[in-house]
């Protein structure tokens, strides 16, 4: 639509005009009134002081909410003389628009024009040095905000100072500046939230920091601080705690948010509730890029691959952004657990219809679908095609192909290239481990073992808990006997062990690691932690609620098979999550289709 001006309009018309236009992100509108701007000499007015300047000022900003930081750029260039008004609407333009370097250059060419930082110019360095992760620099963008008196009595940009040092990961400096901070905002608590959130082991500070903002003297939430809580009970699969803040998100109307309903998608989906996290995702008013790469990977963990493929399509129609890296890792992780190499490989080669190149997350996907297919050549051929240096997660997903179709040649060959890399962690050595094991090649096991051991690697211990009510976590290790209710545990897993044997389940002993004699390797799978939680679960969890059982590691095979028969002959449903997907086992079947 055509722009209609008033013959001879105003100075502070013409801004109200940009200002509005700026607003709603008419940026055909917004041209045709620069160039009017221009054709008329209105811009680039040379004094500072005239009603016209602020136009130059309000360009930038226009280009800037139109996502064109580089017109912004342009406009500021025909500033004869910019103002501090100028330089922090470019400098802000930069940084909001994921030109971060660029944004740090500016603000420092605007301290070198002799302009000094204020509350408006600060807050969008220190965003821009959160994106790079510079720890050095934001403690010497700290130090300039202590020489200008802007840290920490000016709440704006002491708090995004602390966000800084939270996405910086420096959490004991944001912190510190936290507790200094007089008058604290929503997003000083907000900022420190997310800080401890991000980190595994501090979900706990995050918790406390987000009640005591909720009591007398704090601040209050907003959807961001609201979203950090609920991706912690997500990351910690708290759900009694994470629908209590459901109840809060709804309460204060921020369940509207999309951010908000991100993760609620995730958390109900970590917990094995993926019906919910779909009802969540179908009653979000706004949906952006991450709802609906939140709802795919919710279909990948759970295996739900036709639904996935549709709701990818159903994105590409509906939502306004382009599918980014993650989506496509939601995309390839769906093929990876239904064994869709066809699939997978279209969708590898369609990223390149978007301008994404495949990072090293990709290629462990395609690597894993391939080799767990048993493709493990095309698998070799696609490393080697890498851009980039394999990482540890490359070469651990050809492992487990070669584990699973009994290469052990190929095995050891991987098994080399992840030591070579120094990494510390044991995966890589558990899966040569129980790859020459379950070949019945218990020498090599043995001798992988004391490889580990001589690394001064030690194996992760298994671990597997369930939440009962009121929101108690119990966990267990294999073999437990510390639980206040274990004498009823290993009974009622004794008992149901009786029927399924009635029924025909035979332990599987091969995913014993050790040769040990044939009761002990029984003895060893028959209480594996994940059967131990099951078994709470079987005395604490009404049916026909189902028993929801999360585990660090991956189920082995014969658990997998003994849950199958468990839930045949209790009619109980089991929900358990591995560290590679979600197993809903009902009436001696698995979601998974045994292809995990």
């Amino acid at each position: 639509m055509a722009l209609h001006l008033h013959p001879s309009p105003t100075p502070y018309a013409l801004c109200n005009l940009l200002l509005s236009l700026s607003a709603a992100g008419d940026l055909p509108r917004g041209q045709q009134l620069h160039a009017h701007l221009l054709k008329s000499g209105h811009t680039p007015s040379s004094s500072p002081s005239s009603p016209l300047f602020i136009l130059s000022t309000h360009l930038i900003t226009l280009y800037s909410r139109c996502s064109l930081p580089l017109f912004s750029l342009r406009a500021f260039l025909d500033l004869p003389s910019p103002s501090s008004s100028s330089w922090s609407a470019l400098i802000s333009s930069l940084s909001r628009n994921s030109l971060p370097s660029l944004a740090l250059l500016t603000f420092r060419r605007m301290l070198a024009a002799g302009l000094p930082p204020c509350d408006r110019t600060l807050p969008s360095a220190a965003k821009s040095l959160a994106t790079i992760s510079d720890p050095s620099a934001s403690a010497a963008l700290h130090s300039l905000a202590l020489k200008f008196s802007l840290s920490p009595y000016n709440v704006f940009a002491a708090s995004s100072l602390l966000d800084m040092y939270a996405k910086c990961g420096r959490l004991a400096d944001a912190r510190q500046l936290f507790d200094e901070i007089p008058e604290r905002n929503v997003v000083s608590w907000s900022a420190l939230i997310y800080g401890y959130a991000q980190f595994a082991g501090l979900e706990h500070e995050a918790l406390h920091l987000f009640r005591a903002a909720l009591q007398p003297g704090g601040c209050g939430v907003n959807d961001f601080t609201l979203s950090c809580i609920v991706r912690v009970c997500a990351a910690a699969t708290l759900l009694e705690l994470g629908s209590q803040v459901h109840s809060l998100c709804f309460k204060t109307a921020y369940d509207v948010s999309p951010f908000v309903g991100s993760s609620l998608v995730s958390l109900y989906s970590k917990c094995g509730l993926v019906d919910n996290a779909y009802q969540v995702f179908h009653e979000m008013p706004e949906r952006n890029l991450g709802s609906w790469n939140a709802v795919l990977m919710a279909s990948a963990q759970h295996g739900h691959s036709s639904l996935a493929f549709n709701r990818f399509q159903e994105m590409q129609r509906l939502c306004p952004h382009s599918p980014n890296f993650i989506t496509f890792l939601c995309l390839l992780t769906v093929c990876s657990h239904a064994g869709l190499v066809s699939e997978g490989r279209q969708y590898f080669a369609l990223m390149s219809n978007y301008g994404i190149e495949p990072n090293s997350e990709h290629y462990a996907a395609m690597v894993d679908i391939l080799g767990r297919a048993g493709k493990l050549k095309e698998a070799i051929a696609t490393i080697e095609s890498m851009p980039v240096t394999p990482t540890e997660s490359v070469w651990g997903a050809l492992l487990t192909g070669c584990r699973l179709h009994g290469d052990m040649e190929t095995a050891a060959y991987a098994a080399d290239k992840v030591f070579d890399l120094g990494c510390e962690g044991s995966g890589a050595h558990m899966l040569l481990v129980n790859a020459y094991a379950t070949a019945g090649r218990y020498a090599e096991a043995a001798e992988a073992r004391k490889a580990m051991r001589d690394r001064g690697v030690r194996k992760e211990t298994g671990l597997s808990w369930l939440e009962l009510d009121q929101g108690k976590v119990h966990t267990f290790v294999s073999g437990d006997r510390s639980h206040s209710r274990m004498e009823e545990i290993y009974g009622v897993l004794e008992e149901v062990g009786k029927k399924m044997e009635a029924m025909g389940y035979v332990a599987d002993t091969s995913w014993v690691g050790r040769d040990v004699d044939g009761e002990e390797k029984r003895r060893s799978v028959g209480y594996h932690s994940e059967r131990l939680a099951i078994g709470l679960g079987l005395l604490a969890v009404a049916p026909p609620r189902p028993i929801r059982v999360m585990k660090n590691l991956r189920v082995c095979g014969d658990c997998h098979n003994a849950i199958k028969y468990l839930t045949k002959c209790t009619g109980r449903t089991v929900i358990l999550r591995d560290n590679r997907r979600f197993h809903r086992f009902e009436d001696g079947i698995c979601s998974c289709g045994d292809y995990w």
